[in-house]
This record gives C-alpha cells, structure tokens and sequence, in this order.
C-alpha cells in the first residue's frame, strides 16, 4: 500500500507540474506573441518598408511647378487625435503616443494593429497669432479593419470617416522641422497659380518616416482643394 501511495502521489505530482509548466509554456507564448507583435509595428514605423498608405490616383501636376501634385483621395477611415498647441513638433509627438498605443492594443478588443503611413497632421490654425492652434494627427486604418476598426477606450482617440478628397502635394526630404514646413508650404502656394482653388482654412504635414530613419525622407505638405471650385 506504501508502494502505490508513493506511485499515486508521484503520479499527480507530475499530472500537477505538467499542468503548471503547460500554464507557464502558454503565457510564454502569449507574451512572446505579444512582444513579436509590438517588435513588428516599431520595426515597420522605423524602417517605413512595407508600410500600407491610403489609397490614392495622381490626377495631375501643376503646369506652373513640377513638383506641385494633384492626388484624389479615396474615402477612408483613420484613426485620430487633437492636441492644442503653438509648437507643430509637440503636438505630433503627443498624438503619435496615444496612436501608438491604440494600434499596439490600447483598444475595446486589445487587438493590434499594423502601423501605415503617412502620419497625416491637420492644422488648423488659431484664430490670432498668438492663439493656440488644433492639430488632429491621424494614422490610417489599414484595409483589413476598415470596414469595423476596434473601437479606442482612450476618450481623446477616436475612429474618423474620412470622405474623398483632392490634395495639392508638395513633396521634400530630409528632417523637417517647423520652420521647413512652413516654407513648403508657402512656396508651395505661390505655385498654384489660381489661389481660389486652395482650401485657406486648414492644411496638413504628412510624414513618412522614423526619426531613425537617415536617409531616404520623404515629407509632404497637404492643401486641400476647395469643393466650390470643383
């Protein structure tokens, strides 16, 4: 009877520590799954390969400048943030940070989601110099959840429809900084002979890349067509 006592508590003693390294295997996993996850999305917004962009047809370039592109825009979905701020380099950096964490789980499914580009930030600009302005900072939602993207639990993230719309884009490189923006911008304008196609309330900075990215930088700037004249 000592015999098969020693036989049966050895037998569940092993059942038990199967059972708990079986437990601990699968947490592993699940840890490591997560971790290969979120590795993934930073690699992808580090190296900018493979990323998926809204989609878009070049309609065509400006006469006056070659550089001046004409896109249309499909309708889309993207996920979304606004910060107030007088600093452009902020604000983007603080919307990236929640839209960071809502791809990467921070969502009513805990579910990842694959990093796109570009970083799409709309000014809009106060109403005096001195007055704030309202930056909405934007990723993409990539095909696979456009039609039901998790829903963000942080109240300052929300899901945008995004209708169609027709961009004027001036593409440069290198690391911008605001002022280079702003430049762009500007020349940008003077390219476009018929300033009343430019929709003069608002305006994006579209990024392509990680700051660990040095070299190959693609930066664009976004003035929307005014619907009146189309």
């Amino acid at each position: 009877m000592n015999i098969l006592n020693k036989s049966i508590k050895s037998s569940v003693l092993f059942k038990f520590e199967t059972i708990n390294h079986l437990q601990a295997s699968e947490k592993y996993l699940q840890i490591n799954n997560k971790m290969t996850s979120i590795l993934k999305t930073v690699g992808s917004a580090v190296t900018g390969k493979f990323l998926e962009k809204p989609k878009y047809e070049k309609t065509s370039t400006s006469s006056s400048d070659d550089d001046v592109e004409e896109r249309h825009y499909e309708a889309a979905k993207w996920v979304s943030t606004k910060t107030m701020g007088m600093n452009r380099e902020e604000a983007v950096s603080a919307g990236f940070q929640r839209l960071f964490k809502y791809i990467t789980g921070t969502n009513e499914n805990n579910q990842k989601i694959d990093m796109t580009a570009p970083v799409a930030t709309k000014i809009l600009p106060g109403a005096g110099p001195n007055c704030e302005n309202t930056f909405t900072t934007s990723f993409y939602i990539p095909p696979e959840h456009q039609d039901n993207p998790p829903k963000p639990t942080n109240p300052d993230v929300f899901i945008e429809d995004r209708p169609a719309m027709d961009v004027y884009v001036k593409s440069f490189g290198g690391f911008a900084k605001e002022q280079d923006w702003l430049s762009e911008a500007q020349k940008m304008t003077e390219q476009i002979k018929d300033k009343t196609t430019i929709n003069q309330d608002y305006w994006f900075t579209a990024g392509y890349n990680s700051p660990f990215q040095l070299f190959a930088r693609t930066n664009e700037v976004w003035l929307i067509k005014s619907k009146d004249k189309e």
